[in-house]
């Protein structure tokens, strides 16, 4: 199969219950989730803000790690076979609308009020579209930009959405030591970047694994572990350098890790005339933090802006659930997909419970 089938769990469209969900989000969880419903006879509206469907999984996770074209192919048959509606380029909101990362080709805004009125049961499945960049000296400098935008702004090229190239450079420094941080470094090496991943602590504690800082390396990427920036060194506005404190690792931290710590005296300067921050995503939940407009939804957010849900994936208001990263914070494609699709299980055994006595507002 050379496409990811979504559906897979049914060849054709069953009969329609004439119940309709709206998935806000075309991530991996949304897509996962509006797979099952479908193939449980809802009727599924998806709301995405890029212009096409499938979250990073199309416009920032790299092809080579995951090729656009099957999820795409995924979605032409959500399209073609079971009447999936998709409205793209379409940012849906609670509140005084909130620019995030990826939100350059949104034409329209939809209120989340609207969408909760519309719809049977809705699901938030709006992913992880905030980088988390240190405050330090010299991060306002030009060629400094977050690892998620950088691969945005390659892949919305590559697209043909945009006529503007995407930053090239001669050296990239690239601070963290995820996925976000491998898919960077590989992205600047083969637009012929000298490309370096800086880590805080080894590679045996980096997130994406030894395995995959092993491949890149041996695609000729460095590797520099035991250091964390301090300073982005800037001459006329423009950066050409990070300024890195050596570490070493101590006790335990909450995350069980070793936790690091500076080395006193210790540190260096790396040349780079492109600097890319993979330090991590935050949620981007479709309603601002005001505790009025929090309060009329129904909804409640966690200290980190991800949505609070209970064991079922549903918010505090009961006809809206919620799914993937935006949930759980920034993850793998596979429990993403795990979670929208254990969302969608519930989504439909909630809407079996409920007595649908009034037709919905026509649309």
């Amino acid at each position: 199969m050379d496409f990811m089938n979504f559906a897979f769990l049914c060849r054709s469209k069953p009969a329609s219950r004439n119940l309709r969900v709206a998935v806000i989000g075309a991530g991996p969880a949304g897509l996962a989730a509006t797979g099952y419903l479908v193939c449980r006879g809802f009727e599924v509206d998806v709301f995405d803000k890029q212009p096409l469907p499938g979250g990073m999984t199309v416009f920032a996770i790299p092809p080579w790690r995951i090729p656009k074209q099957r999820v795409l192919e995924g979605v032409k048959r959500l399209e073609e076979v079971f009447g999936v509606r998709f409205y793209t380029r379409t940012k849906v909101f609670a509140g005084e609308v909130r620019h995030e990362e990826g939100d350059s080709l949104v034409e329209k805004s939809v209120p989340l009020e609207q969408v909760v009125n519309d719809y049977h049961a809705v699901l938030i499945s709006t992913g992880t579209w905030e980088s988390k960049i240190p405050r330090l000296p010299g991060v306002g400098s030009e060629g400094v930009v977050s690892a998620l935008d950088y691969l945005y702004r390659v892949r919305v090229f590559e697209l043909g959405f945009t006529a503007s190239p995407p930053p090239r450079s001669r050296r990239a420094v690239v601070i963290g030591g995820g996925y976000s941080a491998i898919d960077a470094a590989e992205q600047a090496s083969r637009m012929g970047a000298d490309a370096t991943i800086v880590y805080r602590r080894t590679v045996r504690e980096a997130p994406a694994g030894v395995y995959e800082v092993e491949r890149v390396k041996r695609e000729g990427v460095d590797f520099v572990e035991l250091a964390s920036p301090v300073e982005v060194v800037a001459e006329n506005g423009r950066a050409k350098g990070v300024r890195f404190q050596r570490m070493r690792l101590g006790p335990p931290d909450e995350s069980g890790r070793p936790q690091p710590v500076p080395v006193e005296g210790a540190d260096f300067v790396l040349e780079a005339d492109l600097v890319i921050f993979a330090t991590g995503e935050a949620p981007t939940p479709p309603v601002s933090r005001s505790e009025d407009v929090l309060r009329k939804l129904g909804l409640s957010l966690k200290k980190d802006g991800s949505v609070s849900v209970n064991k079922i994936y549903q918010t505090s208001n009961p006809k809206v659930f919620a799914a993937g990263d935006v949930v759980t914070g920034p993850s793998r494609v596979g429990p993403a997909v795990r979670s929208g699709l254990y969302a969608g299980r519930f989504v439909e055994n909630w809407l079996e419970t409920q007595l649908v006595k009034a037709p919905l507002t026509a649309r």
